[in-house]
């Protein structure tokens, strides 16, 4: 079974992260699926972005969760990415919403109007100052598209055991994806997770403990891999049956899926 591509944080090998510009040209390359992380900003939004403080995306002192959303839409968050991008005079020139602070609102309503199905893996940062207030606000979003019940596109990511229970809680019909960083951890991740999670190691951990993938194949849970970006890590993903394979480079990744599985 050919595994589903998720842009990671968009497109995020050529374009700047978590921007619109990065979720379209994902989008453009074929992409199945989209993954972004969240934080809520002091005024209740929640933005796609994955650090707590703006220094490297934005080149901005202050943090996420103390700034106000008209605040962070005064920066650039692209600029970083290609810093010499204003000395192309044969570049199109680019909207300002492609480059500015991303609510997950606004990529879920790309999403929705979207001409073909896309999928959308949301993931929950933690710790983080406002707790289980992130997954209370991700899940009222979610209520307002429609997407809190069984056939929704979307799906809940964290490391925090604690935090996908919440949102099994609060939406019982959304899917929840347990992404795992360190071996050690998995047995006892196992006696834990819920029965229907997804379960979603990192690819330096598969490649550096081959009987992890095993293990959790094993399982019969399906198994979604991060940040799969070379021809070896997708070849480890298709031996382990990996459902779904999130890359930087969605256009890149596809093609090699094409050349291995026709």
């Amino acid at each position: 079974m050919r595994p589903q591509v998720v842009a990671h944080r968009g497109a995020s090998f050529e374009n700047a992260e978590h921007t619109l510009g990065a979720y379209l040209a994902a989008l453009d390359a074929g992409a199945d699926a989209l993954e972004c992380d969240v934080r809520l900003t002091a005024d209740g939004h929640l933005v796609c972005f994955h650090d707590r403080d703006l220094r490297r995306t934005a080149s901005s002192p202050g943090s996420v969760s103390t700034m106000e959303l008209a605040e962070l839409a005064e920066l650039d968050f692209a600029s970083w990415k290609n810093p010499w991008a204003d000395l192309d005079d044969e570049a199109d020139e680019r909207p300002r919403e492609h480059d500015g602070v991303l609510t997950l609102r606004k990529l879920f309503e790309t999403v929705a109007d979207y001409d073909r199905r896309i999928e959308v893996a949301v993931e929950t940062k933690h710790p983080t100052r406002y707790g289980g207030l992130v997954e209370k606000r991700l899940v009222e979003l979610l209520r307002d598209f429609g997407w809190d019940r069984p056939g929704t596109p979307a799906r809940v990511m964290s490391f925090s055991h604690t935090a996908l229970q919440r949102v099994e809680r609060l939406a019982p019909g959304v899917p929840l994806v347990q992404l795992v960083d360190r071996v050690e951890w998995w047995p006892l991740l196992s006696r834990v997770v819920g029965r229907d999670w997804v379960v979603a190691p990192g690819i330096d951990e598969l490649t550096a403990h081959p009987r992890l993938g095993r293990r959790i194949a094993r399982t019969g849970r399906p198994m979604h891999v991060w940040t799969v970006n070379t021809p070896a890590q997708l070849d480890t993903c298709l031996e382990l049956g990996v459902a779904a394979l999130i890359t930087d480079r969605p256009a890149y990744l596809l093609g090699l899926l094409d050349d291995r599985l026709g």
